[in-house]
């Protein structure tokens, strides 16, 4: 209820400070911050590895999970450190879902900087958090700070309190 009223808040201030179609919005994402050290699991029907250029594409109900968090798409190009000791970043297309704690977020496409712990997805985003629904453009995760930017065309639907 307290993150619930936390959006309601956060919408709130955006549209009586100029609205939210031009500035975005920030909202909490995730009920734990995401450690961008964890290792990370793939699962998928097929992988395709190319030596040459240091990337690997997972095909078929890919899920991908490091700590609390979870994101399953059709496709993903992992792309390896020019080392090869660890993956620099993930690029999920075809319809992408995102899960951290009670939050989840759907998208067509995103891409996950290992280092950083940024998330970006794009295409017709649709956050939910409870019984809250966010849609948008594009949404930035960062998963370090918990926190998510949502921008362009931002719309929710704000449900008064009902009495008992």
């Amino acid at each position: 209820m307290q993150r619930f009223i936390q959006v309601i808040l956060l919408v709130c201030a955006v549209f009586v400070s100029g609205g939210a179609q031009a500035q975005g919005m920030q909202v909490a994402f995730g009920s734990t911050v995401q450690d961008s050290g964890l290792p990370v699991e793939v699962t998928a029907e097929n992988l395709d590895v190319d030596q040459t250029d240091g990337t690997a594409v997972f095909t078929g109900n890919v899920l991908i999970g490091q700590g609390q968090m979870r994101l399953s798409a059709p496709r993903v190009l992992v792309v390896y450190l020019e080392n090869r000791s660890g993956i620099a970043r993930l690029s999920a297309t075809g319809g992408v879902t995102l899960v951290s704690g009670d939050d989840a977020a759907e998208a067509q496409n995103a891409d996950y900087d290992v280092q950083t712990g940024m998330i970006a997805m794009s295409g017709d985003v649709l956050l939910v958090q409870g019984a809250t629904a966010l849609t948008a453009d594009n949404m930035a995760v960062d998963t370090v700070a918990g926190t998510a930017r949502m921008t362009g065309r931002v719309k929710t639907v704000l449900q008064p309190e009902q009495s008992q």
